[in-house]
């Protein structure tokens, strides 16, 4: 199958891409803060792209339940750091892992390239934020679930189903309101609204997503799905979190995001050379 033409900062990106997570969060499940810190954070930039991240994905708050950011604080957090990384590291795709239009018109002014709203279009002008700036959206699916909380009982006919209607059609309402196409793409987000039954379902079928032709994002890393399945602690998880990334790429899946970027490269360029045709 083909590899759908994903485009950022003037370079074309993938088809195996790697996504680096930094979050500037006092609280963030995995690393519980190690790059708050703005020198922190930036440092972890640095070692994301020395290992080989293609993009890097800036967090201000935290996906879970917790404290409150307000807009102000998301701001204060994020836009010095994508300032400083845009600066820093000119050729790197700069991501922002924010649901609000305010947050997304400011860090596209600081240089940032894409918007990457994990709770799947809860506030509708992100979309028309990003046509304005010329710059990239993550559609994702969250099930209709309100930013920073968890699923209850939540239930679907057919998950998969759910996510492409949800996802397609907001990457066809972005291109409508003037986001270039080869600037979208679309995330199933596992967990998001979603059981760990749903999320795996997901990642079995997820070439069902990739086949719409659209470029696929995958965020998996050290998620509560994996950790359930396998019995594992948030701290090991990168076994489970390789093996994900693995199955997902094998079926077409073109930007992985995840918190250790070296160990992703090493493996997604292991699916590269395992499933390339070999000369006779």
């Amino acid at each position: 199958m083909r590899s759908p033409t994903l485009r950022l900062n003037g370079r074309d990106i993938g088809p195996h891409a790697v996504m680096a997570v930094v979050n500037r969060t006092p609280d963030s499940f995995f690393d519980k803060g190690a790059t708050y810190g703005f020198d922190a954070a930036i440092g972890a930039v640095d070692r994301a792209v020395a290992a080989g991240a293609d993009i890097v994905d800036i967090g201000g708050v935290k996906a879970g339940p917790g404290e409150d950011v307000d807009v102000a604080e998301e701001l204060r957090r994020v836009v010095d750091l994508v300032a400083a990384v845009r600066a820093r590291h000119p050729g790197v795709v700069i991501s922002v892992d924010t649901w609000r239009a305010e947050v997304g018109d400011a860090v596209a002014r600081a240089g940032a390239d894409l918007l990457n709203d994990t709770w799947g279009g809860p506030d509708p002008r992100l979309a028309e934020v990003a046509a304005a700036h010329d710059i990239g959206l993550v559609c994702s699916h969250a099930g209709a679930l309100a930013p920073r909380t968890r699923p209850h009982r939540v239930g679907y006919t057919d998950v998969v189903a759910d996510v492409i209607d949800h996802v397609t059609s907001e990457a066809e309402r972005a291109v409508a309101l003037g986001v270039r196409r080869d600037a979208i793409l679309i995330d199933p987000a596992h967990d998001f609204g979603k059981n760990t039954r749903q999320s795996l379902e997901i990642t079995r079928r997820l070439g069902e997503l990739t086949a719409t032709g659209w470029p696929v994002l995958v965020a998996v890393s050290n998620k509560d799905f994996i950790g359930e399945t396998l019995g594992r602690p948030v701290d090991k998880r990168g076994v489970g979190t390789l093996a994900v990334l693995a199955v997902s790429a094998a079926q077409g899946a073109h930007v992985f995001r995840v918190h250790d970027p070296q160990s992703a490269r090493t493996a997604l360029n292991a699916v590269t050379a395992l499933t390339s045709p070999r000369p006779n």
